[in-house]
């Protein structure tokens, strides 16, 4: 009996420790609320439990957009965080220590969606035209910038409008722009909304702009390498659960996010647009390609967008990527 009464109690004090395990606490700052579809995969990693059994009890926040995301993990205000590929480039050059531990697709995050009554259908239309975005701390206002300097625009011969992100699709939407920096939801979202009498120009169709990517200080990639690689492995997880299947995943995900209930016909195109713009592409998922991100970075340094150049081997690390 008293041998039972032992074994009980090891069993019992094994399995709080490994409840102990789990319930590591860690604060995942995104660059935008957590509800739009673009995260998609942390929201089904932490809802399928791929979080819980790495032994992570995740808690996301909300910062203003990636490139303010990257200065606040830089300064441990986030484990980790998120933001686009490009992000390290622009926080790194003010001597922010982050870099990016996986990127989450091969293709870009940020296409341009034009409403085709106002008479654009290249990228070159859009001088003199309002356009949206997210934040003018967002990586993805830097994209658009970048695929601008491509055509030989800049930010001076647009209006462009930081609106948040209900209102970078709405303003069009509503007639009160004629495009915006979109991510594949909110092109979905206008693309429909419009009845497709629209134009979308993909960031990588003008320079090498990336998808999301993780994100992570030099001190925690150094101090809790087992953190950093759980974490990266459960948000890829979530993203091949995606490509897998978007119908299955949409219907998921709406379980995860009850907001978007009634809605599943809609996430099931907006992810299947995630899958072809920005997932696909990647001969290992999570993969960052150092001449790609060389290549943005000098684009940004030739275009004046960013005034020096960091060394590549700064900007990421592959070693997260298993």
């Amino acid at each position: 009996m008293a041998s039972l009464l032992a074994r009980g109690l090891v069993a019992a004090s094994l399995a709080a420790a490994t409840q102990a395990v789990a319930q590591e606490k860690v604060t995942y700052m995104l660059p935008a609320p957590q509800v739009l579809p673009a995260f998609a995969p942390w929201m089904l990693a932490q809802h399928l439990g791929y979080y819980k059994a790495e032994g992570f009890d995740v808690t996301f926040v909300v910062g203003k957009g990636g490139v303010d995301v990257g200065k606040q993990v830089g300064v441990g205000n986030a484990a980790v965080g998120g933001g686009l590929g490009d992000t390290p480039i622009f926080v790194r050059a003010t001597d922010v220590p982050v870099k990016a531990v996986a990127l989450l697709g091969g293709g870009a995050l940020m296409v341009v969606v034009a409403r085709a009554d106002r008479g654009i259908t290249k990228l070159e239309d859009l001088k003199g035209k309002t356009v949206t975005t997210l934040a003018f701390q967002d990586t993805t206002y830097f994209a658009l910038l970048g695929s601008l300097a491509s055509v030989g625009l800049s930010s001076k011969d647009l209006n462009i409008q930081a609106v948040g992100p209900r209102g970078v699709p709405a303003f069009v939407l509503e007639g009160k722009a004629d495009a915006c920096a979109c991510v594949p939801d909110w092109e979905i979202e206008v693309v429909e909304g419009l009845q497709k009498k629209t134009v979308s120009m993909p960031s990588k169709d003008f320079f090498p702009s990336m998808a999301q990517a993780i994100l992570a200080s030099d001190e925690t990639i150094k101090s809790k390498p087992k953190l950093v690689e759980g974490m990266v492995r459960a948000t890829l997880k979530g993203m091949k659960f995606i490509m897998d299947d978007p119908d299955k995943a949409a219907a998921e995900y709406v379980k995860a996010m009850p907001v978007h209930a009634g809605k599943e016909k809609l996430m099931a195109a907006i992810l299947r647009n995630f899958v072809e713009r920005t997932y696909k592409g990647q001969d290992k998922l999570g993969m960052i390609d150092p001449k790609r991100l060389e290549a943005v970075q000098s684009f940004y340094l030739k275009q004046g967008i960013i005034t020096k150049a960091t060394p590549v081997a700064e900007l990421y690390t592959n070693d997260f990527v298993k």
